[in-house]
């Protein structure tokens, strides 16, 4: 459900607007031609939710907001698309000397665009970064680095995703390709990368408003059309079978199988 309200006259020049999805709710507000402020609530059932909407667009109403003319525009809803997702990532590899500073500035950046534009990159990089979530690529990590946990295999991919899409593509159909990548690594820089994982988009938006709760979860389960969700995966290999890997990745093995990259 979404109900846009609008208020002109010669004091008022705003838009009120409401979408609702399951048991949560988003309501934008502002002056028309702005993104406006944002407010985000949950639900305990999706009939409250529905109840306590109608309630706000009843009030609206009895304040003068009337329906808008189909044909304007009145709120600036900009998006981010797939192409400009991967353009970013390369733009703030000339932001920095270092992947921090770089994912700094990609962090500060994204936190002044409007809410839209960060649930839309945050969507782009969820769907992505599930095409990595694979047994084969978590068991090439796990050579490279002499062990990989859940949470350094995500910030694994992190890196992975942010050496551009050819090469993220390419790694992940063959994980032997990621050895001339990584001999392109300075001597500053590790393959993981822990701020680009699913939780980015939160940090943006903490960065953006302060908001310190779970409200940007609920704004990503309105806004996006991708549920926020994390995925098991069955490994088909065992990290105490040395030969086993070593078959799997036979390049791999030789290059890091006694000598991991650490630091």
């Amino acid at each position: 459900m979404e109900t846009l309200l609008i208020q002109q006259n010669e004091k008022s020049n705003k838009f009120w607007k409401i979408i609702v999805k399951d048991r949560d709710y988003v309501v934008f507000y502002g002056k028309i031609g702005t993104a406006g402020s944002v407010k985000a609530k949950e639900f305990e059932t999706e009939e409250e939710c529905i109840k306590e909407a109608n309630k706000l667009i009843a009030s609206k109403r009895k304040k003068g907001y009337t329906d808008p003319c189909l044909e304007e525009d009145y709120i600036k809803e900009k998006t981010i698309t797939e192409e400009e997702f991967w353009e970013l990532l390369n733009r703030a590899k000339t932001k920095g000397e270092d992947q921090e500073e770089q994912i700094e500035w990609l962090t500060s950046h994204l936190a002044k665009r409007t809410v839209h534009e960060i649930v839309a990159f945050d969507t782009h990089m969820h769907r992505i970064l599930k095409d990595s979530y694979t047994s084969r690529l978590w068991a090439a990590a796990y050579i490279i680095l002499g062990g990989c946990s859940d949470d350094c295999f995500d910030y694994f991919r992190g890196w992975l995703l942010y050496q551009g899409k050819e090469t993220y593509e390419a790694c992940i159909e063959d994980p032997e390709r990621l050895i001339p990548v990584l001999e392109n690594l300075s001597e500053y820089d590790v393959p993981e990368i822990e701020e680009l994982t699913l939780y980015f988009g939160q940090e943006v938006y903490m960065e953006k408003t302060g908001d310190e709760d779970d409200t940007y979860f609920t704004l990503y389960h309105v806004l996006s059309n991708e549920e926020f969700e994390e995925v098991d995966i069955e490994l088909d290999w065992d990290e105490d079978d040395e030969e086993g890997l070593k078959n799997m990745f036979p390049k791999l093995w030789e290059v890091y199988g006694e000598d991991p990259i650490e630091w």
